[in-house]
C-alpha cells in the first residue's frame, strides 16, 4: 500500500480525533457522570463561588458548606444548612434556558430577625419565608433577563417562582409549586 501525503494527513487526523475522544471520555469519567457546577456571586458581599457541588448522585459536602457560607444572612452573619436540591433547581433552570449557571444572589438564608424586619417593611416578604429554612433564594441569571428566568422556572413546575419585575429578581424555592408576582 502506498501512502500519499493526503492519505497520511487524513489518517493522522482521524487518529488524533480518536485520541482526543478518548481523553474527553477519561476527563468526564474523572469528573463523574452527572457532575454539576454552579457559579454564584453574592451582591451584598465581595464573595463569589465557582464550584462543583454534585458528582453523579452525590452532593459534595465541602461545596455545600461553601455555598452555605456564601448564602448566609449578610446582615447578621447567621448561617443555616442550605437545601442542596435548591442548587439543582438553579442548575436545571439555567440548563433549560441554555445558558451557563452563573447567578447573582440577592438573598439566600435569612435569620428570623432579618425576615421579621423585612416583613415589617414590605408586604411582599412572607412571615414564614422558606428563606429561613435555607430552601429559598432570590437571584438573577447571567445572560437572560428575569422575565425569561421566571418563565423557564415555571416550565419546570417545581417549587415556588416569584417574579419581582420592579426589583429585577426571581425568587425560587423548594416548597410546593406556586407562582406570584411582586
Amino acid at each position: 500500500m502506498k501512502w500519499s501525503r493526503r492519505r497520511l494527513l487524513r489518517t493522522a487526523g482521524m487518529m488524533a480525533g480518536v485520541s482526543a475522544a478518548g481523553m474527553l471520555k477519561s476527563v468526564a469519567a474523572e469528573q463523574g457522570a452527572g457532575a454539576r457546577r454552579i457559579v454564584m456571586k453574592n451582591l451584598h458581599t465581595p464573595e463569589s463561588l465557582d464550584i462543583e457541588y454534585r458528582r453523579g448522585n452525590d452532593y459534595v459536602p465541602e461545596a455545600i458548606a461553601a455555598i452555605e457560607g456564601l448564602l448566609r444572612d449578610y446582615r447578621t452573619g447567621a448561617r443555616h444548612p442550605i437545601d442542596p436540591t435548591l442548587m439543582d433547581y438553579l442548575y436545571e433552570v439555567a440548563n433549560l434556558a441554555g445558558v451557563p449557571p452563573v447567578f447573582a444572589v440577592i438573598s439566600g438564608y435569612r435569620s428570623p430577625q432579618t425576615n421579621e424586619m423585612l416583613h415589617e417593611r414590605s408586604g411582599g416578604v412572607a412571615s414564614h419565608s422558606l428563606h429561613m429554612e435555607g430552601r429559598a433564594i432570590d437571584v438573577r441569571l447571567q445572560s437572560i433577563d428575569c422575565a425569561s428566568l421566571a418563565e423557564k422556572a415555571l416550565t419546570l413546575q417545581r417549587g415556588g417562582v416569584g417574579y419581582y419585575n420592579r426589583s429585577d429578581f426571581v425568587h425560587l424555592d423548594t416548597g410546593r409549586f406556586r407562582t406570584w408576582r411582586g
